[in-house]
């Protein structure tokens, strides 16, 4: 009853806000560790996560304990904003619970590190202390892997600091598809604190930005403090993240060339050769002629063969890989050597595209999950953008 209730409560929410753009996707992440998500400048997020509880019998009470959050992307892999739930039992006389929180993600695989390396610092009101998290995530195939350590202040005590230990992972079904559980405990808890659980399926919606959530925890909230707590009772929820993406309405728009422009082709080398001419020699007969000399005997030798030259080497392929998510060119600005070939591989769950300002290449569409590549033969700046979301730009500049 619960789950159907659940499944009723995401479409709802699905047909709500199916028109938004811009997300982060549940897929890289766990229902408890947030770890290093910080989306994409220029974007506004909310995700509602919602946790429902169900009281003993005769009553059976459903209760629902929300928690909201609001952030904007910023540049330099920046996120800022805050959490708030509605009913929180960290402290008393603190019914709701809310931290402010700044992240920061300086390593990124996308961007070609061997790791996700991100930074949490943040303030709780009902702890009323700071709180803090380090993180580490690592893809392995399908799976992506993340491990946190948190610093908590102790609502309970004022000055005091609790730590906490949290890991979590989420394994690939598909391009839409996602299994995530984690784990977190504080490193000294009572007989009273349980370790913290979450499990449950994720799902990117196709054509979209936006992912959902369903899941079992025993967390109450999703603030750091309350995602290193467990409880006795399960709660069954969801998630669902809607972003606004600013650059949609405010942002330049990048602008197509019209129909009627005519870009000529670069003008291809022709190599000439030169051929040098002589003037033509005239032969005046001698009144006399003298008897032939004996010719001398002609000597044999044999040719010589030249050595052959060693092939050049050929030269080794160059090729820089970026990526296309959460709407937006991960590396807006790539700086290449002419042969150099960029591949921009789509890892939204909506499809792109990378056409050239002044029309030289044109990737059509690049559907989910797939790759266009280019070669850059040639030194100059290449502004481009995406069909479909012209406030997506770029540029490739093109060193000699």
């Amino acid at each position: 009853m619960i789950g159907t209730r659940l499944i009723r409560l995401g479409i709802l929410a699905v047909a709500l806000v199916a028109s938004s753009a811009g997300a982060q996707s549940l897929l890289d992440r766990s229902p408890n560790v947030s770890g290093d998500w910080v989306g994409a400048p220029g974007t506004l997020y909310f995700h509602f996560l919602h946790r429902f509880t169900v009281s003993d019998a005769p009553q059976r009470k459903v209760s629902n304990v929300p928690t909201f959050l609001v952030a904007g992307g910023l540049p330099k892999r920046f996120l800022a904003g805050f959490n708030y739930s509605t009913n929180s039992t960290l402290a008393p006389n603190f019914p709701n619970e809310w931290e402010a929180f700044a992240r920061w993600a300086p390593i990124a695989e996308d961007l070609g590190a061997p790791l996700d390396v991100g930074g949490q610092i943040g303030y709780n009101n009902a702890a009323d202390g700071v709180d803090g998290e380090i993180s580490a995530a690592k893809r392995l195939g399908k799976a992506r892997v993340t491990l946190a350590g948190r610093a908590l202040s102790d609502p309970l005590e004022s000055g005091n600091v609790r730590f906490a230990v949290a890991g979590g992972a989420t394994f690939r079904l598909g391009q839409y598809f996602a299994l995530a559980g984690d784990i977190a405990s504080l490193t000294d808890r009572d007989s009273t604190e349980r370790v913290a659980w979450s499990a449950g399926i994720h799902l990117a919606i196709p054509l979209t930005p936006h992912t959902l959530s369903l899941h079992a925890t025993n967390a109450p909230v999703g603030t750091l403090q309350g995602q290193s707590r467990g409880q006795s009772k399960v709660r069954y929820g969801f998630e669902f993240t809607i972003p606004l993406t600013l650059r949609r309405y405010f942002g330049k728009r990048a602008e197509s060339p019209s129909t009627d422009t005519v870009v000529s082709a670069p003008t291809a080398q022709v190599d000439t050769a030169v051929v040098e001419s002589k003037p033509v020699e005239t032969t005046v007969p001698s009144p006399v002629v003298a008897p032939p000399a004996a010719a001398p005997t002609p000597v044999t030798t044999m040719p010589v063969e030249p050595a052959p030259k060693p092939a050049a080497p050929k030269p080794v392929a160059r090729v820089r890989r970026t990526v296309i998510k959460n709407i937006s060119y991960l590396q807006p600005k790539i700086t290449i050597a002419v042969g150099t070939t960029v591949e921009w591989t789509n890892n939204d769950p909506l499809p792109h595209s990378v056409n050239a300002v002044d029309r030289s290449f044109n990737s059509g569409l690049i559907q989910p999950g797939k790759s266009y590549r280019h070669t850059f033969t040639k030194a100059g700046t290449f502004n481009f953008y995406c069909m479909p979301h012209p406030f997506m730009k770029g540029v490739v500049v093109v060193t000699p």
